[in-house]
């Protein structure tokens, strides 16, 4: 673990959070973002008869679905230091500089890095089961750390 990391913990009393923790807070922020692009595209899904509709349908609305994704990371981690799934888990963000909720900037960098390790197969996540400080890119590029609340 680094030395720098390990010092911010101990002086402050912080735990980083599971792994298990956040992969629950992971998906409970997908079922609700997929529920809110249900929604909002019901009229549509309604109308398409086959799956491969549905499929077009979905496919259609990736990059809506990127953004909406994107703002919905940056302004719960920017505003709470956690997103809904995070709070259910009791587990939030924390920028390593200042220990407190990342500012717009960090928040903006950790959904966007977030969105592209999810283009990449999920490998940033993997990365993170394997970092000895649990972080996963979009907490590298960001210089944040997921801790228990």
């Amino acid at each position: 673990m680094n030395e720098e990391i390990t010092e911010i913990l101990h002086r402050e009393g912080l735990v980083l959070a599971d792994t298990k923790k956040r992969a629950v807070a992971f998906v409970i922020d997908e079922l609700l973002l997929s529920f809110i692009l249900i929604v909002a595209l019901w009229d549509s899904f309604s109308q398409a008869r086959t799956t491969e509709a549905i499929i077009a349908l979905t496919n259609s609305f990736v990059f809506e679905y990127m953004m909406m994704k994107i703002i919905y990371q940056a302004f719960f981690v920017m505003q709470y230091g956690a997103t809904l799934g995070k709070l259910a888990m009791k587990i939030r963000v924390i920028e390593i500089r200042t220990v407190a909720n990342p500012n717009v900037i960090v928040a903006l960098n950790r959904a966007i890095f977030r969105i592209i390790s999810e283009m990449l197969f999920y490998l940033g996540f993997l990365w993170g089961i394997l970092n000895p400080n649990k972080q996963t890119w979009h907490d590298l590029t960001a210089r944040t750390l997921v801790i228990n609340a």
